[in-house]
């Protein structure tokens, strides 16, 4: 099943005309977002997808700019 993220990546990393500044900044929008979903009351299984989805989306920021896109990860798992 694909879920909206990976939708949104793979509809982000088709836009030719776009920048790569522009989609990398739609792409981590939309990362802040997820993020600011998410509250005190969150459980666990929730805040483990938000950051699943976030690796999703870093590595298609890597696909577009390989060293911003490693960097994200390399503080991911920090």
């Amino acid at each position: 099943m694909i879920t909206e993220t990976e939708k949104l990546i793979d509809k982000v990393l088709s836009y030719k005309t776009w920048s790569d500044k522009r989609r990398i900044d739609t792409l981590l929008e939309h990362d802040c977002n997820m993020y600011t979903c998410l509250g005190k009351d969150s459980k666990k299984k929730e805040i483990e997808e938000t950051r699943r989805k976030s690796k999703l989306i870093y590595k298609a920021i890597s696909k577009i700019n390989p060293e911003q896109g490693k960097n994200y990860l390399w503080y991911m798992d920090k």
